[in-house]
């Protein structure tokens, strides 16, 4: 299957993707900090909690650490997350003498990708969510459920790295579908494609995954049998 195809089959399973509401760059890094290895009211509630209780980002980077902490510890690891948000600012402050990240928007892609993953900790999940969300460019976070349905799909091989997915799987995307195919992904791996039990029999692209048989061999087309993974 094309990437068109899949976004069309789980548009209509899920419905259209809608478009997020844009953050400005410096808060959709923080908010992608926040977001890591916990759910998205987890980290949307540490995110307002940071906006209460501090002005503005020159306040946060300045801020006493066991502060920081506190206001963001609905979002989990709350020590680790805080420094790593302290020393993004910091060094965006150093380079740039600014909180604006809006320069991003007038670079080639690949420039700005490799500023932000020049950031301490910026890895290309966090780079790919900036560009994407904030600035509209084309960018493709990849996550645990874009990376584990895509590799079932046969679109990235089995053994390739979240990393390496990244560059596989946006070569593959035009720039207008890399938005409707990572939300389509995250919902389809949310809502069937799991990680323990995959909902093959039920799934909308079970005709052309090659990976359905191995879960539930009765998905196969008993006479075509299943899809070729060449």
């Amino acid at each position: 299957m094309t990437p068109r195809q899949i976004i069309g089959l789980l548009s209509r399973e899920y419905g259209r993707p809608r478009p997020r509401r844009r953050l400005d760059p410096t808060a959709e890094l923080v908010l992608t900090v926040l977001s890591q290895n916990t759910s998205d009211t987890n980290s949307g509630r540490a995110f307002a909690r940071l906006l209460d209780a501090f002005p503005d980002w020159q306040a946060v980077m300045n801020a006493d650490v066991r502060r920081l902490e506190e206001a963001i510890r609905p979002g989990g690891l709350a020590p680790t997350k805080a420094s790593r948000i302290q020393a993004l600012l910091a060094e965006v402050w150093r380079r740039r003498d600014s909180f604006d990240l809006s320069f991003l928007a007038g670079l080639p892609l690949e420039e700005a990708r490799a500023w932000l993953r020049s950031l301490p900790g910026v890895g290309p999940k966090t780079a790919a969510c900036v560009l994407l969300f904030s600035l509209g460019r084309p960018a493709l976070p990849v996550d645990t459920h874009v990376y584990r349905v895509a590799r079932r799909l046969g679109l990235v091989p089995p053994k390739a790295s979240a990393e390496k997915a990244h560059e596989l799987l946006e070569a593959r995307l035009e720039p207008e579908e890399v938005y409707p195919f990572h939300i389509a992904l995250i919902e389809h791996g949310r809502r069937t494609c799991l990680a323990q039990r995959p909902r093959c029999p039920s799934c909308a692209l079970r005709h052309g995954c090659p990976s359905a048989p191995l879960f539930y061999p009765a998905t196969a087309d008993p006479v075509i049998g299943p899809p070729s993974t060449k």
